[in-house]
């Protein structure tokens, strides 16, 4: 049985997830604002797969609680899905920068959601394996969920982990952006180019421009001078 922490200041928006959810054997906890639903979160997180969160709720909004779940390696493994108003721009992409894995917009319909968290949890399992990166300063471990650089180890939110170690699973070769989509958000979730520019965009800010190469065009590709 999945968990779903659900993070929502509205009542109504709380009990229709919960009932939704809880009708298709998801265990739910609920909260009304981000620090209510942190604690929640450390109190049950071997219970937790996936978090639904509002942008704005009071106290602590949601950018700022994924914001801390990703930067706490405990919290690993666990998804992070935001509810956001229709064609609210902002939300969406301040979401994905904060290490949001995707985004649902309101009004939900009860079937969508429940097929778009199927989706997410799926993906987390069964994910492909990085091929060795020999002399690289750069390393991807898969089954230990690490990135390490010079040495040093880099916490990365789930899907720009996913991103890496897709690319760096055929070094040299272009993914394209379908390529991308598919293998990274799967063939469920319909994501436009800016989600995985955003994403390039983060990886690059943390692992340094010179290892993911823009193809114009077409999509991206690893490259390491030390593999060559």
């Amino acid at each position: 049985m999945k968990g779903v922490l659900i993070l929502d200041d509205e009542e109504e928006i709380r009990e229709l997830l919960e009932y939704n959810l809880t009708k298709h054997g998801f265990t739910c906890f609920l909260a009304s604002n981000g620090k209510e639903g942190l604690e929640l979160l450390n109190e049950h997180k071997d219970k937790i797969d996936l978090v639904l969160l509002d942008v704005m709720m009071p106290i602590m909004d949601g950018i700022e609680v994924c914001e801390i779940i990703r930067k706490d390696p405990v919290y690993d493994g666990i998804l992070i899905c935001f509810l956001t108003a229709r064609n609210e721009d902002y939300s969406q992409v301040a979401g994905l920068d904060a290490g949001a894995d995707d985004y649902i917009a309101k009004p939900l319909k009860p079937k969508v959601l429940i097929s778009r968290i199927n989706a997410l949890l799926r993906r987390n399992n069964g994910r492909f394996r990085t091929a060795e990166l020999g002399d690289s300063e750069l390393t991807v471990d898969r089954d230990k969920y690490v990135v390490t650089l010079k040495g040093e180890s880099i916490h990365l939110p789930r899907k720009e982990f996913e991103l890496l170690a897709l690319l760096t699973s055929k070094p040299g070769n272009v993914f394209d952006r379908e390529a991308i989509l598919t293998s990274v958000w799967g063939v469920d979730i319909v994501v436009g180019d800016r989600t995985i520019d955003v994403h390039i965009r983060k990886l690059r800010e943390k692992i340094g421009s010179h290892y993911i190469q823009t193809v114009k065009g077409v999509g991206y590709k690893y490259v390491d001078e030390k593999l060559n």
